[in-house]
């Protein structure tokens, strides 16, 4: 306790050195706190369910992440019993998760949705907070015996009910059909996805009732399913069991598997050759699953080494800040040797300093890991995709601390500490300890700023590669106008429209959106750019040999895969998108007219090969109709997202789209609208006016098509504005640590500098000898670091675009850049040396 409060009472008497060092770890313990919340919520803590460990995904050996289908899940739970302890499906990601809880003609309400299985809570060990949770009678159709029921999240309880107890029993209208409120789930329970919440779960056969005649679950691969181990029973057992079974499973399955628009005889066969035939894996979920993990999980990572380099720097420049100190305490130190105080001691009572500043570091940092960590996590939000995650403290956010913590302390605090040692008594009667190992400690800071130098290098080339690729990315050309589109989401199901009629109604949509004032062009399409989904097709080419089954995105014939869309006429026109030969889909382009398609460049180059695009013709291999003429050549654009680029794609008028074709394709309609001037947001309330003047049971959303572009890029704007802030840390800190041992150099070379001086030295050649030390260490440190970033580099060569990772340029200007920081931090303690008095020096010695 006697050294706590010396070390107390020491740190106090330098209140602006203990700051900055307070501060400098607040930022690095802050930050790697932070960083390693996310970590430990997305990849390393269990589900809050019961036994986690016993839980197991089904997989396959061919795409070890894939959905599944309903009536592959009806096979599954009907033999589950027999094989594991129990089994649940849920709705994967973006399988219909957002649902509207408003009425006819009131403005949408979207809650976050989950369809799973009836025992999907009582499999997973999840109790009802109030009330109770689904059964198996409660997952049929039509209904179990209380008719229609849902439950709800902790949060939606707090939200919409104020916690009110009486919500059990209360109805609540989900897509416009009323739901009877049966449980309130814990508040830790989340669902099964990390990253992913539900507000309000159903299920699974509700889904036919909620979607109506448009509902895909029986056709579409949709669900995540897991399994719980039996008591005892292995994965590798239960993989064995399941797959001893999945020829009988196929068999069952395979007829009613295959959508309408999959009967084209080559398709079908392609089917068989492929469908089910990888055998089944069971793969450990005790973390759930996560699409979050699996798109951010390398970049985590490179984040937490990123600021686990800062944090070493910020030691370097302690550790530098603490050796000067113990220097001017000399005097004070040998003092208490020559009283009787071992050496032992005195490193143990510097050691204590260290640790007291460690650990106040350490509580500012976790309140800034407490700000940091949620704010990182709205930064991976967008306006559609609500992302929660539990970062709350436990035992590894604490131990982690901990460690980097002491760690920290060890690392700024052993170097004074142990030089320390080398203080001898008489040093008590030298000038205070004045001169008394100078080269030893101008030695160690020198190699301290040298290792500041190099790892900042490392972070800048770092952040420059990372920041780079979200520039590129930013401005990539995109082969429309971003910035002057509004997206319209129009969902029919409610309206009462057969499904064989809603083409003609949709024209009448667009007709309507047209004629609102302010409008310049409206035109609807099936996909819109940058959804992140799209519409594949494959190409049949005349006299190519049979679809055979390739690796790539799709298990099979990736060479013939293409994008296509179905827009109406001013569709291209309302995005900007040229035509670059032949001409646009007209009114004209209908049912009975020939079947015509527009291609864009991409389409042209690589199945062309040159040839004039005009009156050639594409046949689609799912399409059972004639082939279509081509009509026209579109200018490249971006489909799937900003990263993929583009593909070759065709364009189809959807007036021409078969009365008796997929239903589920045609449930919601996305409607595009570019205004004569202005922010096309300002649109939204005249075209929802005008839309529900056509049919006020219709339900739509709006969404500028910039933001949806730049939701696309989040991970890369998340990635470069960490990089480029704690690079640039590392910068500030790294010419701080410069400026600091510069300053030292230049008061113990006071007197040389005089003498130099008084002997007839300008003061340019002074500035010049003070820097030409400051540059020996930015070279050498520059060196070192570039060495290191040429080997690390090609960890983050995956998060890169247009770049490589040992991009010279990006070398280049990092070395330019840390030597200017290098220059300016010299040339302030080069400039004062510069005006040294030589008698003034002289009188003083």
């Amino acid at each position: 306790m006697h050294d706590l409060r010396v070390a107390v009472r020491v740190l106090r008497a330098a209140p602006i050195v203990t700051g900055v060092a307070i501060l400098s770890l607040a930022l690095g313990i802050g930050a790697n706190t932070a960083i390693f919340s996310l970590v430990n919520s997305l990849l390393l803590r269990t589900l809050p369910v019961s036994e986690p460990e016993r839980l197991v995904l089904l997989s396959d050996a061919s795409n070890p992440r894939r959905a599944w289908t309903y009536g592959l899940w009806e096979e599954i739970r009907r033999r589950a019993p027999q094989m594991f302890a129990g089994a649940v499906a849920w709705s994967a990601t973006g399988s219909q998760d957002r649902l509207n809880l408003s009425m006819a003609g009131e403005e949408v309400q979207p809650v976050d949705g989950a369809y799973v299985s009836g025992d999907f809570f009582a499999t997973l060990g999840v109790p009802a907070l109030l009330g109770r949770t689904f059964t198996s009678a409660d997952d049929v159709r039509g209904g179990g015996p209380d008719g229609q029921v849902t439950v709800i999240s902790y949060g939606m309880w707090q939200r919409r009910f104020g916690g009110d107890a009486n919500a059990i029993g209360r109805s609540l209208v989900i897509e416009r059909i009323p739901f009877t409120i049966v449980g309130v789930t814990p508040p830790e329970f989340f669902g099964a996805e990390v990253g992913r919440t539900f507000d309000v779960a159903l299920p699974l056969n509700a889904h036919r009732l909620i979607r109506g005649k448009d509902s895909t679950i029986d056709d579409e691969a949709w669900l995540d399913i897991m399994v719980r181990l039996k008591p005892g029973q292995s994965a590798e057992a239960a993989t064995s069991i399941l797959r001893s079974v999945q020829p009988q499973i196929r068999e069952a399955i395979v007829p009613a598997t295959l959508p309408p628009q999959a009967q084209a005889p080559a398709l079908r066969q392609l089917a068989d050759q492929v469908f089910l035939k990888n055998p089944f894996t069971l793969v450990p979920a005790s973390m759930g699953t996560s699409q979050l993990r699996r798109r951010y999980e390398r970049p985590l990572l490179a984040t937490l080494v990123i600021v686990g380099l800062v944090l070493l720097i910020a030691c370097s420049n302690i550790a530098n800040l603490l050796l000067a100190r113990a220097t001017a305490r000399q005097h004070e130190l040998s003092v208490r040797l020559a009283l009787g105080a071992t050496r032992w001691r005195l490193v143990r009572l510097l050691l204590v300093e260290a640790l007291v500043l460690a650990g106040i570091g350490a509580l500012a940092g976790l309140v800034f890991a407490g700000w940091a960590g949620p704010m990182l996590v709205a930064q991976l939000s967008t306006s559609v995709t609500r992302v929660a995650l539990d970062l709350s403290l436990d035992w590894r956010v604490l131990t982690f601390t901990a460690a980097v913590t002491a760690a920290t302390a060890v690392l700024f605090g052993t170097v004074p500490a142990f030089t320390a040692r080398r203080i001898a008594p008489i040093d008590a009667l030298k000038q205070q300890g004045r001169g008394a190992s100078g080269d030893t400690r101008s030695g160690l800071s020198s190699g301290l700023v040298v290792a500041q130098v190099a790892l900042s290098m490392v972070l800048i080339v770092a952040a420059g590669l990372l920041v780079g690729t979200f520039g590129r990315l930013a401005t990539l050309p995109l082969g429309f106008d971003a910035d002057r589109v509004l997206i319209v989401n129009v969902d029919v199901t409610r309206a009462g429209i057969e499904p064989s009629n809603r083409v003609p109604f949709f024209h009448q949509l667009v007709a309507a959106v047209t004629a609102v004032p302010g409008v310049a062009h409206a035109g609807a399409s099936m996909a819109t750019p940058v959804s992140g989904s799209s519409m594949l097709g494959f190409i049949d080419l005349p006299g190519a040999p049979p679809p055979q089954p390739e690796p790539g995105p799709v298990p099979f014939w990736n060479s013939r895969t293409i994008m296509t869309n179905e827009i109406t006429p001013g569709w291209l026109a309302t995005y900007g998108t040229a035509v670059l030969a032949g001409r646009d889909v007209n009114e004209r382009d209908t049912q009975g007219a020939l079947p015509v398609a527009l291609v864009n460049e991409a389409y042209a180059h690589k199945f062309l090969g040159g040839r004039n695009p005009i009156g050639e013709t594409v046949k689609l291999l799912e399409d059972t109709a004639p082939p279509k003429t081509i009509i026209g050549v579109v200018s490249d654009a971006v489909y799937v997202s900003v990263r993929d680029g583009v593909r070759p794609t065709v364009y189809m008028p959807l007036a021409q789209r078969a009365a008796g074709g997929p239903t589920g394709l045609t449930a919601t309609l996305n409607i595009s609208v570019r205004p004569t001037e202005g922010s096309p947001a300002l649109l939204a309330p005249r075209v929802a006016a005008a839309l529900t003047g056509v049919d006020r049971n219709l339900t739509f959303t709006f969404r500028p098509l910039q933001d949806r572009i730049d939701a696309s890029l989040t991970q890369e704007r998340l990635v470069a504005l960490v990089t480029g802030f704690f690079g640039t840390l590392a910068l500030l800190l790294a010419g701080l640590g410069l400026y600091g041992v510069t300053s030292y150099a230049v008061i113990r070379r006071r007197t040389e500098i005089g003498i130099r001086m008084a002997l007839g030295a300008e003061p340019a050649g002074v500035v010049r000898l003070v820097l030409v030390r400051v540059f020996v260490l930015v070279a050498l440190g520059v060196i070192i670091g570039a060495v290191a970033s040429w080997w690390s580099s090609q960890f983050i060569a995956s998060l890169l675009y247009d770049l490589q990772p040992r991009d010279a340029a990006t070398l280049v200007g990092a070395a330019v850049t840390l030597t200017m920081v290098g220059a300016i931090a010299g040339w302030l303690p080069a400039y004062r040396a510069s005006r040294i008095d030589p008698a003034h020096v002289m009188r003083e010695s």
